[in-house]
Formats: C-alpha cells, structure tokens, sequence
C-alpha cells in the first residue's frame, strides 16, 4: 500500500447534465418509511446516536455539527447490514407474493415460514461490512450465505463473516472482479441469488432495495437532527464506494427538501473516485477505475459507479471529493480525541474520511475555494456519517497509536 502523505484531495463542483432523474423515486420518504418499519421489527433494533460535535463545529467555524454513528448498528459495528437485510427480506416477499410489510422478523425467522419458502442461498461480494450484514441477516432467517472478498481484505473482517455461518473466502481479485464472480457463481446455483450492493444494467431490483434499507440511516438521522431543533440540515457530505450509501442518503434528503436541498457532497477514496472522475468527466456516462483500488478505506475501494446511485448523485449531488488516505486518518484521530466536552465516536477508516475533509477544508487555505464553493460559513449545520466502528483492529491502531497516514502542514498556517 502507497503510504505517502503527499496527496493532495481533488474537488469539482457538479457541472453535469441533468438527467430525467427517474431514479429519485427509490428514496421516496414513504419507500424509505416501509424500510423503517421493516428494520423496527427485529429484536436487535435501536436507533443509533446522532452526536452534537458542539466545540469541534466552533473550532471549525460552523454553527452545528452532526455525525451519525453507526458503530452501534445491530451489534456489527457498521451500516451495512440495513441494506443486506432489506433486501434479502424484499425478495423473500417478492418470491412469495407478499408484500414486505406482511414480513416482519417475526414471520420471516419462523420455522413454519421457512419450510413453507425452502432455503436461498444469498451471494455477495465485499470489503467487509456488507457481506457480514448478508450474511447475518441470511443465518438470522434461517437462509443461506456465499461471500467473496478481494485480495487485502483483512482477516478481521473475514473471520467475523465466517462466524455468521456463512461461506467466505479471499479471493486474488480485486473488488468489482469479486462481484463478478459471485454474480456468475449466483447464476450457476439453483437455489442463488446475488444480493449486491451497486446496481448494473438490467441489475437493479436487489440494488434499490438495499438503497432504501440505508434510507433507515438517513431517516433517523433526519427526525434526530429535528429534535435537536435544526430544522434542515444545510450541508450534508457522505461517503462513496460505488455510490449506493451516497445516493440513498442524497436521495432521501432531496426527496425530504424539494424546495430548498442541502449542499451534498460526495467523498471517495483517491485510489478508487469512480464517481468523482465521472463528474471530472462532463458528460454524464460512468468513468471506471480499474486496478488494485490500493487505500486505506477499504470500504470505499470500489471502482465501478452503481448506476442507479450515480443518476441520483449526478442530479443532486453538489459537489464531488477525490479524498487522499491520509484525510480519513485524520477524521479518524479527530473522532477519537475529542475537544473538551465532545463525546468520543470510534470511527473507522471508511467512516471517518468525511470528518477529514471538512476539517481540511475549513483549518487549511490551500483548500479555501473549496470551502467558498461548497458555501460552508458560520451559519452551516452539517450532517456526517461515521459509517463504521473500528472493523479493522490492526489497521486502526496503525492510524490512532502510531500516526499511520500523518498529516504534514507543508509550512501553512492552520487557519483558526
């Protein structure tokens, strides 16, 4: 792995066409309420923590700042399993006729059910999160589990998988070969269905419902933000890997504020901007990066846009970050020692790579015409996600204890 802490983040503000934005529709609110109410019926649910940073937004220079944390997520330290869940239960209703609603967990685990419906075995690919979200919702329902994960992946992440019951292994490929190959190996199994997290042409039933289980988040995330008397967020910036957690929470919230959107930006690894080198490139169609995707973020390493989430992200996102592996270093060390009077979120390389990029772009002035087009000043009241807890032990001890990814200054005065 490239570990320089030379990079410098790339930006560019959305200058796309517009599309005919008939994607926007999967995050309706009331498709993004049904996930909600699906997700409340499982015994492991609970609303994960909306912290209030209150002296990081001073010292940064904002009015509020929010960040979700979803290191509580279901006993997984991590988002992803509201996508694999909503989606696995999606199917099973779409398989039997029924409508999602009619299955709550209750139903769906029950040993009556299952002999009724027969087994599934669910295929996915994954860095970690979201296969081990398949794969536990898959054993929680008495299904079946097949997940491949790239070269890299840690052994962690592998382990946690395997414990769910599921079968797993790392495969020498990198991410979006490893899709392929669980799609292929789905098609060849009678019984196998692929459960991914992006979306391809004529691929794209399974991907928008395991958008609108991540709207679960963002729904939350929205009447937390509401109690706290902030009526509209006005800036929100989310990370991407293929773009389905981006679009989802985009998509919520330009569903939620048609009238006046918040400013949203999309935050990708360098390594693996696929999206950002989409909007670099002008014209709306896709760009892929391909290659070794080599990044801190594993969860972010992905390097072929989901096409649904990038005709969302293309009509409402503002802006898009290609954020170097020592900016997510810094929101993790951010997170983790808090200014006086800040709660501590542990926050993983993936989850902390937006923290990192607002902080750079309001302390650092090479990054001030970033700061003025994204219209960040005194009266913003932004929303993060920490999409992740510490998932890779190793890897966050590398970045907290040892300063893996440390920042240099190059001489600048830090603006505060």
């Amino acid at each position: 792995m490239n570990r320089t802490n030379n990079a410098e983040m790339e930006f560019t503000l959305n200058h796309l066409p517009a599309s005919d934005d008939r994607w926007l529709s999967v995050m309706d609110v009331e498709n993004v309420r049904k996930a909600l109410t699906f997700h409340r019926s499982f015994p492991q649910y609970e609303v994960t923590p909306l912290h209030s940073l209150k002296q990081m937004a001073k010292y940064l220079g904002v009015k509020g700042l929010y960040v979700k944390d979803e290191s509580y997520r279901f006993g997984l330290n991590a988002f992803k399993v509201l996508g694999g869940s909503y989606a696995i239960g999606s199917y099973i209703a779409k398989k039997t006729g029924k409508d999602i609603s009619e299955l709550p967990y209750e139903v769906l685990s029950s040993e009556q059910f299952r002999e009724e419906m027969g087994q599934t075995t669910f295929y996915t690919a994954t860095d970690g999160n979201h296969g081990r979200g398949v794969a536990w919702a898959a054993n929680r329902l008495g299904q079946k589990a097949v997940v491949r994960m790239p070269r890299g992946s840690a052994k962690t992440r592998r382990d946690n998988i395997a414990k769910e019951g599921a079968e797993v292994t790392i495969e020498d490929l990198n991410y979006d070969e490893c899709v392929r190959l669980a799609a292929s190996q789905a098609k060849t199994d009678p019984s196998g269905v692929i459960v991914q997290d992006t979306a391809w042409r004529g691929y794209t039933d399974i991907p928008s419902w395991i958008m609108q289980g991540y709207g679960t988040m963002a729904l939350e995330a929205d009447r937390q933000l509401l109690a706290d008397g902030v009526e509209r967020p006005t800036h929100i910036f989310v990370q991407a890997g293929v773009g389905s957690l981006a679009s989802a929470v985009v998509g919520y919230f330009a569903n939620k504020y048609k009238d006046e959107e918040p400013v949203m930006c999309v935050c990708e690894a360098g390594a693996a901007a696929c999206l950002y080198r989409s909007a670099v490139k002008g014209t709306g169609e896709t760009v892929k990066v391909r290659g070794k995707l080599d990044t801190i973020m594993a969860g972010l390493a992905c390097g072929e846009p989901n096409v649904i989430g990038w005709d969302i992200l293309r009509n409402h996102a503002a802006g898009f970050a290609a954020c170097p592996d020592w900016m997510s270093a810094k929101g993790t060390r951010m997170y983790g020692v808090p200014l006086h009077g800040d709660p501590t979120v542990i926050s993983g390389e993936s989850g902390s790579v937006t923290m990192g990029f607002l902080a750079s772009i309001m302390m650092y002035p090479r990054y001030e015409e970033v700061k003025k087009a994204l219209k960040l000043d005194e009266n913003s009241q932004i929303l993060l996600i920490s999409t992740e807890g510490n998932t890779d032990p190793m890897r966050f001890r590398e970045v907290v204890w040892d300063g893996l990814y440390g920042v240099r200054h190059r001489g600048e005065e830090v603006v505060k």
